[in-house]
C-alpha cells in the first residue's frame, strides 16, 4: 500500500480541538505521523487550501431502503434493480465523505462482505441485519390483510432483509440468533411505534421489559450491544432497563428519561435529516402522503430532545436515517446538527462520538497516530461554512484505509 504524506491541509481531528496545519502521514492504511516527517520515499499529496477532517461516520442508515419502499415491498421491483439502488447509495455514502456506517435495518450479510471484499464502492459497514419487531409493529411494511407468515418471503438472502416478526420472547431469541448467524454484528430491536408505520402511532410501547432482555442477553454471549429504534419516554426506559445501549431518534425524551440514560451510559443517536425529507416530499421515498401528518412537529420535539440529552449529559452520536432513493446529500444531517449547536460539535459528533458508539473508539474518528487512514478533504472549511456538509462535490478528496477513493482535486 505504501507511504503517502498530505501537507498543506488545515486538520480539525475530530477531538474538538481546534483545527491546525500540520502534515498527516499514513503508511500500510494507518496514520503513522502527525507533523513534518523526514525524506523517506512516498507519494506527497499537496493539499494547500483544503481542509482535512476524519472520514464521516453515519450512525443510523438504510442501505437496503434504497428503492422507492411501498414498491419495494410489494413485489414491483426486481431484486437485481434493489441491488443496484444498494450499491448506488452505498457509492453515494463514500463520495459524500463517509468512510463508516452503522446499518440499523434492512440488509442481510451479504451485502456486507461484497463491500468489505471491493467489489463495490462503498464506506466499512456494520449491520445489525434485520430488525427486530413485535408482530403487527413498526418494521413491517406488508399489505394490510397480507399474513404476518408471509412477510418473510419480502426477504432476498444475502441482499435485503428488513425486519423479524416475534410474537414472544421465544420467537425473539430464535430470531435474534438467526440475525447473528446471518451476519449482524449488533441487535436493533423497534421498542415504540414509528413516523413510517401503517398498523401503530408514536405513543405505543412494543416489546416487554423482559422480552428486550432476551436480545441484550443474546447480543451480550456475543461481545455486543442492542439499540433500540424508540420514540417516546415509555419505551426508552423499557429499553434501558432490560440493558440496551443506545437508543435512535429519541423524540420526546423528557429530563428523567434523559438523566437514567447518562447514569446508565446509553447513548442517543438523533436523526434530523430524514425528518427534513418527508416533510418536504414523502412521495420521494416512494411512501404516501399520511407520512407527512404523522412526522408533523417531530422535528421540533427532536430538537428539544437534543438539548435535554444534551443538558443531562448524555453521549450523543449523528444518523441520517434517509430512506427510499436520493441518499447522496448524507451530509445534511451535519449541516442541520450545526444550525443546532455548533458546526464542530457536529463534526465531533460524527466521527469521535459515533466511533466510540459503534465499538471502534480511536480506530476511526479520529486523526491520530495508530488510527486507520480515512481523511476527507473538504474545499472550502465546513466548520465556518457548514453547508459544504450537505454537498457532496465539497468533499474533493476520500481516502478510505490509505486508498484514495474519490478524487475531484
Amino acid at each position: 500500500m505504501g507511504r503517502l504524506q498530505v501537507v498543506g491541509a488545515v486538520v480539525a481531528d475530530g477531538t474538538g480541538r481546534d483545527p491546525i496545519d500540520v502534515d498527516v502521514t499514513v503508511e500500510d492504511g494507518r496514520i503513522t505521523q502527525l507533523g513534518a516527517s523526514g525524506g523517506e520515499p512516498g507519494e506527497r499529496l499537496d493539499a494547500g487550501g483544503l481542509t482535512m477532517t476524519p472520514g464521516l461516520i453515519d450512525a443510523h442508515v438504510h442501505l437496503g431502503l434504497s428503492s422507492p419502499i411501498q414498491p419495494q415491498f410489494s413485489f414491483q421491483i426486481s431484486a437485481a434493480e434493489i441491488a443496484a439502488d444498494i450499491f448506488a447509495t452505498a457509492g453515494a455514502a463514500l463520495d459524500a465523505g463517509f468512510t463508516t456506517v452503522r446499518d440499523t435495518g434492512g440488509i442481510d450479510g451479504g451485502v456486507v462482505t461484497t463491500i468489505a471484499k471491493g467489489k463495490v464502492r462503498g464506506p466499512r459497514v456494520l449491520s445489525c441485519g434485520p430488525v427486530q419487531c413485535q408482530i403487527g409493529g413498526h418494521g413491517y411494511y406488508g399489505a394490510d390483510w397480507e399474513p404476518t407468515e408471509l412477510w418473510s418471503g419480502h426477504h432476498l438472502p444475502g441482499l435485503c432483509a428488513l425486519s423479524m416478526m416475534s410474537g414472544n420472547a421465544d420467537e425473539l431469541r430464535g430470531n435474534v440468533r438467526e440475525a447473528f448467524r446471518r451476519g449482524a454484528s449488533f441487535l436493533k430491536l423497534c421498542v415504540t411505534g414509528g413516523v413510517v408505520s401503517a398498523h401503530d402511532r408514536l405513543t405505543d410501547t412494543q416489546f416487554t421489559v423482559e422480552e428486550i432482555a432476551v436480545a441484550v442477553q443474546e447480543a451480550a454471549a456475543r461481545g455486543t450491544y442492542v439499540t433500540v429504534h424508540a420514540h417516546n419516554n415509555e419505551g426508552i426506559r423499557n429499553a434501558v432497563e432490560a440493558g440496551a445501549r443506545c437508543v435512535e431518534h429519541g423524540t420526546d425524551l423528557d429530563e428523567p428519561t434523559a438523566a437514567l440514560m447518562a447514569t446508565r451510559g446509553v447513548a442517543l443517536v438523533p436523526t434530523f435529516a430524514v425528518v427534513e425529507r418527508l416533510l418536504h416530499d414523502p412521495a420521494e421515498a416512494g411512501l404516501g402522503e399520511p407520512v407527512r401528518d404523522r412526522v408533523l412537529g417531530v422535528r421540533e420535539r427532536m430538537t428539544e430532545a437534543l438539548a435535554v440529552a444534551k443538558e443531562a449529559g448524555v453521549r450523543i452520536g449523528l444518523g441520517s436515517d434517509l430512506i427510499g432513493p436520493a441518499q447522496d446529500c448524507r451530509g445534511k444531517e451535519l449541516s442541520l446538527r450545526a444550525a443546532l449547536e455548533t458546526p464542530m460539535e457536529a463534526l465531533v459528533a460524527a466521527t469521535q462520538t459515533n466511533a466510540e458508539i459503534l465499538g471502534l473508539s480511536g480506530q476511526v474518528g479520529v486523526i491520530t497516530p495508530g488510527a486507520q487512514a480515512d481523511l476527507v478533504l473538504w474545499n472550502g472549511n465546513p466548520l465556518e461554512d457548514p453547508e459544504l456538509f450537505s454537498d457532496p462535490t465539497s468533499a474533493v478528496l476520500v481516502i478510505q484505509a490509505g486508498q484514495i477513493v474519490k478524487d475531484l482535486r
